[in-house]
């Protein structure tokens, strides 16, 4: 998408959403000018998927505006990125990828508090390399920044059960929620809220009594 085009797109939702919401808007750019103008417009935190890569100038953005940043995990580029991903081990390649980030951003001024990190299910990821990453979550708890998990209706569940239709993948979804709080995320990025909600609360109160 071009950069009017994005501009033109996202503007007067962040508006509209800053001023109704009782909640907080991220912008889900890698454009540091969409990112700039949407912070104007209200929003809060920014998510790049491309952590801080595509554009040169987002580092200067985000260190600007002491926002929240994502560094989201991708492997290769939007329009190509499933096509045959490959790596030599994910869990330990995505945590390298983060290792890099983090030390990249925080060496260019990016406040460390400031910093989350997402494994980016479903991007440059097959099934086997999405259902690894789940199950390894907490191996990312070491870097010590908030994790961010976004599994909502991905093809993964999909191939997983057989169910074509995103909007059918709800309850599959509310089971990545809670296997992901399980495994130490901080955040998930949902379409359905309520019953996503309740599964992080069950989540959260098994590992209360596991201690």
């Amino acid at each position: 998408m071009y950069e009017l085009e994005e501009l033109k797109r996202v503007l007067p939702v962040v508006q509209a959403l800053a001023r109704s919401l009782p909640g907080r808007v991220s912008i889900d750019t890698h454009k540091a000018r969409v990112a700039a103008e949407a912070l104007a417009a209200g929003a809060f935190m920014v998510n790049d998927v491309s952590a801080l890569r595509m554009d040169r100038e987002m580092v200067a953005v985000v260190r600007d505006a002491d926002c929240p940043i994502v560094l989201m995990h991708m492997l290769g580029k939007p329009r190509t990125m499933q096509n045959d991903p490959i790596y030599r081990d994910v869990v330990e390649d995505v945590y390298a990828f983060f290792l890099e980030r983090l030390n990249w951003a925080l060496d260019n001024g990016v406040k460390e508090e400031n910093l989350l990190i997402d494994p980016g299910i479903g991007f440059g990821k097959t099934k086997a390399h999405n259902l690894e990453l789940l199950h390894n979550l907490e191996a990312f708890r070491s870097l010590g920044r908030p994790i961010v998990v976004g599994a909502s209706r991905k093809r993964f569940l999909g191939e997983i059960l057989g169910i074509e239709s995103p909007q059918e993948r709800d309850a599959a979804t509310a089971a990545t929620t809670a296997l992901a709080v399980m495994g130490g995320a901080h955040i998930v990025r949902v379409h359905e809220i309520v019953h996503n909600r309740e599964a992080a609360e069950v989540a959260r109160a098994v590992m209360g009594v596991r201690g």
